[in-house]
């Protein structure tokens, strides 16, 4: 019987979805939550709001929900990618 050591695990696959929402800071500080398709989110007084905001809409499923602590800029914008800049 082989020990547990010498067991080779197939590799898989199969790759998880990435997490629905990131959250992290934006140029000025303030805390932003996105969704991956760019259709939910928000910018937020503390990471703590944020965080409560992405687990709401994901019945607080923790993998679903990534916290950048790099210094990040989330862009958050119109999903269309039109800007209202003249």
């Amino acid at each position: 019987m082989p020990s547990l050591q010498s067991r080779v695990l197939p590799a898989t696959t199969s790759r998880q979805p990435s997490p629905r929402f990131t959250i992290g800071r934006d140029v000025a500080g303030r805390w932003v939550v996105q969704d991956r398709d760019g259709r939910v989110g928000g910018i937020f007084i503390s990471e703590q709001a944020a965080v409560h905001f992405a687990a709401d809409e994901c019945a607080h499923d923790a993998t679903q929900i990534v916290v950048s602590r790099h210094a990040t800029l989330l862009p958050f914008g119109p999903v269309d990618g039109s800007s209202n800049v003249h």
